[in-house]
């Protein structure tokens, strides 16, 4: 749940961090405002809902089309709106011979050309693998022009096991930081603006969840410190809030510790380094609770 949490944490955070890096996409000339985010879609998406409600129909649909158990299967599909789903009446779901094997990005569903009515071909692929916890599913599906170019094959398989996947991102995170280092310019001054002791704080995110895992708590709470300090430097440079993730780390951890004060410490130290008007956010009211308590 923590982990989760954090995630969710950390993705928010970063969000507006990420785009001053990487910039905007350039939006299409000459289009109208409802033809824009169409156009602007990327030609291949991931599926939603693939190792949760979709899982059991994947399943059905892999073990008929996948007899020699590759665990690689490319098949067409057909994206239909759900204009009566509860939680997003524009959700478009994906169909395979009438069993929903996902769903497409809530972005990418809301802008895609399709009538609630209506319902068009896709090519869509999977991959499964088995783990101890049962089979595993993800989908991604072809919504551009001309044939699939997938990013994946059968001989260059997506990370699917929860150990594959943390070394898939933590590896893509050191290319990122070392991409920017060697462009040079601004670019590569902010992200040294983000760094401690060679490390930039967004190379801690792993590490941290990995110490944690193991119960080593006093080294988790040593690489929070420092990634709170590189996150802090970082954002004084760029004028607004540091990402929170890693102060909530710390204070989860100092929690376990048992250590009240030092949590109440580092929730004011956040709150501290937050441009006045953006103190009053999650964490403050953290520290409200935790102080009134």
């Amino acid at each position: 749940m923590e982990d989760r949490l954090s995630r969710r944490i950390w993705e928010d955070a970063h969000m507006s961090f990420l785009r001053r890096l990487f910039g905007r996409p350039p939006q299409p000339q000459g289009t109208t405002p409802s033809q824009r985010p169409t156009l602007g879609l990327p030609d291949l998406v991931q599926l939603s809902g693939t190792t949760t409600n979709s899982r059991l129909a994947i399943v059905a649909v892999v073990a008929r089309h996948d007899p020699d158990d590759t665990g690689c299967l490319e098949i067409e599909g057909v994206l239909q709106r759900e204009p009566d789903n509860a939680a997003d009446p524009k959700a478009v779901a994906v169909h395979i011979e009438g069993e929903r094997v996902g769903y497409l990005p809530g972005y990418v569903a809301a802008a895609i050309d399709l009538s609630p009515a209506g319902a068009r071909p896709v090519a869509v692929q999977i991959f499964t693998q088995l783990l101890e916890k049962g089979v595993r599913a993800e989908a991604w599906a072809w919504i551009g022009e001309g044939d699939p170019r997938w990013a994946w094959t059968e001989q260059k398989r997506p990370p699917l096991s929860p150990g594959a996947k943390v070394a898939a991102k933590h590896g893509g995170t050191d290319a990122m930081v070392a991409d920017a280092l060697a462009g040079g310019g601004e670019r590569a001054t902010q992200f040294r603006a983000g760094m401690v002791d060679g490390v930039h704080y967004l190379q801690m995110v792993e590490p941290i969840k990995h110490l944690k895992r193991e119960g080593r708590l006093e080294d988790a709470l040593v690489l929070c410190m420092k990634a709170i300090e590189a996150a802090e430097s970082s954002a004084k440079r760029e004028k607004t809030s540091p990402p929170p993730f890693y102060t909530e780390q710390a204070a989860i951890v100092l929690r376990k510790l048992g250590r009240r004060d030092e949590e109440i410490a580092v929730l004011n130290r956040y709150v501290d380094a937050c441009p006045p008007k953006y103190r009053q956010n999650r964490i403050k009211e953290r520290l409200d609770k935790l102080l009134a308590g």
